[in-house]
């Protein structure tokens, strides 16, 4: 259809009022495609400031008309516009309803744990009896399926445009890491912060990338028809949005944040509260090292300190209880000329003893992995010397 082809054209070019025009008209034709107006919701959705009152009665109708088709991927792409709709309509009961829904129908969907986190803070974040704790939706929306094309496209509002993909048509051609193999990382310095998600076959025409001072947010359409959504937020500190950039290339999405605050060390890349009541010190080792290295002098001192002040207690089979054999080698210090004191202790206790004692000795020692010792055979010949692993530590096979 040839209205179709205009309206996919005008959502290649970002251009949300002539999509929602187009895809009307195609809908004057096909009253009933749900796909349609998934593709209108999606566009008012777009427009900036979004249309979610639109976008909503889009959505809701594609769910009547995907119902009256048997269409379950249909249905499941409706009832998710539907929901995200309600969300940008600070309807969050209704909206977290609606993706339940979405969940029962297909788990699979990749953007539930990305909504289900969205509506969980929203909902936590009201309080008791609030009306907006109050479910009003149904599963099937109460309405008459519309006989024409409605509403009409007069009713976008126009203005600058959020880049954001309004369609989830994605070329069959192009080779996409699927959504569950997709992973992101970062790192810093003392000016930005350089965030990286590894996905290939992202298309840069369709691809929504929006960064704000608190948060990040990428969208885009996937193969399966589906479309892929990341939101951060909020992010450890504010950041500069004017001076962050970002660039599509053919494996990976990279974003440069501009810290707010120079100097400031991030802790990590999300925080679990307000990004702009966070009060984080700058770190004075991400722009000059002397502050630092006193802190880091001191640090080992202190840990020194500590390492020398209690000197550990092997496990032993001993009936006189567990010994101090650092101990015992510095007391043995006199007898030794030079070397490593707790080792010449060791090899002289060893040369000197029995062969039984020998044997106690090495057995104990390979048998509980180094961490009992003991003197005596006719305790440790009766069977295995069990592993002994310090207080507050547990025992581990190499490949576990």
């Amino acid at each position: 259809m040839e209205q179709v082809a205009r309206g996919e054209a005008a959502l290649k070019a970002q251009d949300y009022p002539e999509a929602i025009k187009q895809f009307t008209a195609a809908l004057t034709q096909s009253p009933s495609s749900p796909i349609y107006y998934i593709s209108r919701s999606k566009a008012y959705q777009r427009l900036s400031p979004p249309d979610h009152e639109n976008a909503l009665v889009d959505a809701e109708n594609a769910v009547i008309f995907a119902r009256q088709r048997a269409k379950r991927e249909l249905i499941v792409q409706a009832q998710l516009r539907r929901a995200i709709a309600l969300f940008g309509l600070e309807r969050y009961a209704d909206g977290n309803f609606v993706l339940d829904i979405v969940k029962r129908m297909d788990p699979k969907e990749k953007t539930l744990s990305i909504w289900s986190k969205k509506f969980s803070d929203r909902l936590g974040a009201l309080p008791e009896g609030d009306e907006k704790r109050v479910v009003h939706v149904s599963e099937v929306p109460d309405r008459e399926p519309p006989k024409e094309a409605v509403p009409n496209p007069s009713t976008a509002r126009n203005g600058s445009l959020a880049p954001k993909t309004a369609s989830a048509l994605v070329d069959k051609e192009v080779v996409q890491t699927p959504a569950s193999k997709i992973r992101h990382e970062w790192y810093q310095n003392a000016e930005n912060v350089y965030f990286t998600l590894f996905a290939k076959g992202v298309p840069k025409d369709k691809a929504a990338i929006e960064v704000t001072s608190n948060s990040i947010s990428i969208s885009f359409p996937l193969q399966t028809s589906s479309t892929y959504d990341l939101s951060l937020e909020p992010l450890w500190a504010l950041v500069d949005a004017s001076k962050s950039t970002y660039s599509i290339l053919s494996t990976k999405i990279e974003i440069i944040l501009k810290k707010a605050s120079p100097g400031q060390k991030w802790a990590s890349l999300e925080s679990t509260g307000p990004a702009a009541q966070l009060a984080i010190e700058p770190s004075v080792g991400i722009g000059g090292g002397k502050s630092e290295e006193k802190t880091n002098e001191k640090a080992s001192v202190d840990e020194t300190k500590t390492k020398t002040a209690t000197a550990p207690a092997y496990p032993t089979s001993s009936r006189t209880g567990p010994k101090d054999w650092d101990k015992f080698a510095s007391d043995m210090k006199d007898d030794d000329e030079g070397g490593d004191e707790v080792n010449a202790f060791f090899k002289k206790l060893y040369a000197g003893a029995s062969d039984d004692t020998k044997r106690a000795m090495m057995k104990s020692y390979q048998e509980s992995n180094g961490t009992a010792l003991s003197t005596n055979w006719a305790e440790v010949g009766s069977g295995p010397v069990k592993v002994h692993p310090p207080d507050g530590m547990v025992a581990k096979k190499w490949d576990e």
